[in-house]
């Protein structure tokens, strides 16, 4: 990576941005926002009252044009890294499909804004790991968000098989290596570059995981061999008409006795957060969030024949996983997350 003191200079510049975002303009436009909602006029519907608070505007733009600016900073950092020398290296595996047409729904937007979507080039994958790190505000660099999903979320039993739907560059995969070291672990993805990085990290940690190219809808692999099926942040990044199709493949993999978690975000019934979270999705170029937040998993997921399916609140500070579907009440601006969890009955 090319890391000058300019380019670090231009990192630590935009994460202090974005933290200031965070904590100091999200808790001030909330304040303007409950002391509108206190006064006596006459009520215009939620959307007019906030986008009418003088600050949302600001709140909006500053979301949308810092993270801009963060991608920017990050291609600067990692614009000469390509992953042609990321052979896979033993024990991790990669297989990668050659006659893979990559969807439209896949390839037609610059998803989290990041120039050229995490997909179409060798540098992607390196860019994508980096930005990964600093869209969470530099609190994930060691991904801890992740390890809190497999420690917290996931039943105490022997697994046999796992497979994880979305793996990206295996942030996500690479702890349930580490937590269930003797079961066969499974890492899906779409994108090319990202599953080369996915198995050269895995193989710099001496994880034995399996990576292979494939739609998470249809993985091509045998049904009813799956123990436990995964995902983290893949739900909120499919569009509507395909969730029915992943919820009857994680049913299809599962083997009776088998269970689903997947980590994602919720609505939390706090009006204006809600607000806030579904038109982030816009301004960060995922446009498949905002009809999930809205739409019934629940029910696609009992449609497709799986049972004792619920959501429960994720806190990722260090909790992780919590008892019930109640948010702590927290200041500034932060994810919703939540886990999806279901069975397939034996």
């Amino acid at each position: 990576m090319t890391d000058t003191i300019d380019t670090r200079a231009h990192l630590d510049f935009v994460l202090a941005l974005r933290r200031r975002w965070a904590d100091t303009i999200y808790p001030h436009v909330r304040g303007e926002f409950q002391h509108a909602s206190a006064s006596d006029a006459p009520d215009p519907g939620l959307e007019t009252r906030v986008h009418d608070l003088p600050s949302y505007p600001w709140f909006a733009w500053l979301e949308r044009g810092s993270q801009k600016m963060l991608w920017r900073a990050v291609e600067d950092v990692t614009r000469d890294d390509t992953d042609e020398h990321l052979d896979a290296l033993a024990p991790a595996t990669l297989q990668l499909d050659p006659h893979l047409v990559l969807p439209q729904w896949y390839t037609q937007w610059d998803i989290h804004l990041q120039p050229g979507g995490i997909w179409s080039t060798r540098a992607a994958a390196a860019t994508y790991e980096l930005g990964a790190k600093l869209v969470m505000l530099g609190e994930n660099d060691d991904y801890k968000f992740h390890r809190l999903f497999v420690d917290t979320a996931l039943p105490v039993r022997r697994y046999h098989s796992i497979i994880d739907l979305g793996c990206g560059f295996g942030k996500s995969t690479w702890p349930l290596k580490k937590r269930f070291p003797q079961a066969e672990v499974i890492g899906i993805d779409l994108s090319e570059p990202c599953l080369r990085l996915s198995a050269h990290r895995a193989g710099q940690q001496d994880l034995a995981i399996h990576f292979r190219q494939a739609d998470a809808t249809a993985t091509d692999l045998e049904s009813g061999t799956m123990d436990l099926v995964t995902s983290t942040m893949l739900v909120h990044e499919l569009p509507l008409e395909l969730m029915p199709a992943l919820f009857v493949e994680a049913s299809r993999l599962l083997r009776a006795g088998g269970v689903l978690r997947f980590l994602d975000f919720q609505r939390t019934g706090d009006e204006f957060r809600d607000l806030a979270m579904l038109e982030h999705g816009s301004r960060n170029n995922e446009p498949y969030m905002a009809p999930m937040l809205l739409a019934d998993l629940v029910t696609m997921a009992r449609d497709a024949g799986l049972d004792d399916v619920r959501w429960m609140a994720f806190d990722e500070r260090n909790a992780g996983r919590l008892p019930d579907l109640v948010w702590p009440t927290r200041r500034e601006w932060h994810f919703p997350w939540a886990v999806l969890e279901a069975e397939k009955s034996a």
